[in-house]
């Protein structure tokens, strides 16, 4: 998540090209039995497995590690992270594009995935930024957003899920100067094709390891979709406020595209009130690692990364069907 704007830098977009790759092999079938009916029953969302999540956020910090300890816009360990994501995608069957652009003097890039088949006029996204802050390898900011939906796309594959509606996954660059990537890629889309996009659903930091369940108010829709599933988990959610127009969500909202999402907090502090319904420590940051070189993969809750991935999967079904 970025910084409020009186604490990041300006920075400066500059169009440039955008090129297409397009991906591999497709998916292999599912593994469970086809329903009776399946023209009359809804499919279930899959249980997204934590361990594959985790590995995902582990090849993160290893490439961040490797190249000088970030994965920020500009740098080595951003292009690394990019091009790990890609190669999982384009093994998995999605038809990948990488969009660039300038920002800050060093160019930046958006991956952009789409899963063949349902219909082009109705698209649900679901999106993370990718890019860290230079000051640490970002594995809760944003690691475990960008992990989660890269395992809920890789489930869309192994499931051969086949959606009334189009899918498409995003991870965006250079979000932490200002939310540049997401902005350039709205700014790209032409009216008819902002019109196509039925959802977006931003996920920012979903493994605090303080945590709390914060679920975005935006869409009356998605948000109900997102307090469904929690609550039949018997577990109390609040507004999301901390990070309210601070996230790749805000150009899809001042589109007018339907957005929600969910977030586990960042570096306000927990609230006896807070403490008694999700439990954690009372007084202490949600992310007390927030924006620095200690949000590596010991500053994660597994349990709000399990939860928050598997309510990923649940809003993707629920939404596209």
């Amino acid at each position: 998540m970025k910084l409020p704007l009186s604490g990041r830098a300006l920075t400066a977009g500059a169009v440039a090209v955008a090129t297409l790759v397009t991906g591999g092999s497709a998916a292999g079938a599912a593994t469970a039995p086809a329903p009776a009916h399946p023209a009359a029953t809804a499919a279930a969302a899959p249980d997204i497995p934590i361990a594959n999540v985790k590995a995902h956020l582990s090849q993160l910090q290893s490439i961040a590690t490797a190249n000088g300890g970030n994965r920020a816009h500009g740098r080595a360990g951003y292009q690394a992270s990019l091009n790990y994501v890609k190669a999982k995608l384009d093994a998995a069957g999605f038809t990948t594009r990488v969009q660039q652009f300038t920002a800050s003097g060093r160019t930046g890039y958006n991956l952009i995935a789409d899963w063949p088949g349902g219909d082009a006029n109705q698209v649900v996204m679901a999106g993370s930024h990718l890019d860290s802050v230079t000051s640490g390898p970002g594995i809760n900011d944003n690691g475990s957003g960008s992990s989660a939906v890269l395992e809920t796309a890789l489930a869309v594959a192994r499931s051969d899920y086949r959606p009334t509606k189009h899918l498409r996954f995003a991870w965006w660059g250079a979000e932490e100067l200002g939310l540049v990537g997401s902005r350039y890629y709205v700014n790209s889309l032409g009216s008819a094709e902002r019109a196509k996009i039925s959802g977006y659903l931003n996920f920012d930091m979903i493994g605090s390891p303080n945590p709390g369940y914060f679920v975005y108010d935006d869409d009356p829709t998605i948000e109900k979709t997102f307090k469904d599933y929690y609550a039949g988990l018997g577990i109390p959610t609040e507004i999301e406020t901390e990070g309210d127009g601070r996230s790749d969500h805000a150009p899809f909202k001042n589109a007018g595209v339907p957005v929600g999402g969910l977030f586990s907090g960042a570096d306000y502090r927990k609230t006896s009130a807070q403490a008694a319904k999700w439990g954690g420590t009372v007084g202490q940051p949600f992310d007390r690692c927030y924006h620095s070189s200690c949000d590596t993969t010991a500053n994660i809750n597994d349990t709000a990364l399990d939860r928050n991935s598997d309510a990923i999967a649940y809003a993707v079904w629920e939404l596209s069907q």
